[in-house]
């Protein structure tokens, strides 16, 4: 295995393994039940102490 096969397997199944993570990303922060959690976060920096 040299640089070219490598190269050319990052190029391919690179690109795959970043577009599911992607979308198990968008799918994570869309689920219905992770909104109160997502909610709490966001209204953190308005909270006062």
């Amino acid at each position: 295995m040299d640089y070219s096969d490598v190269s050319h397997f990052s190029q391919t199944w690179g690109l795959v393994y970043l577009v599911i993570m992607f979308l198990a990303g968008v799918v994570y922060a869309l689920w219905p039940r992770n909104k109160d959690k997502f909610d709490h976060a966001a209204n953190i920096p308005l909270e006062d102490d």
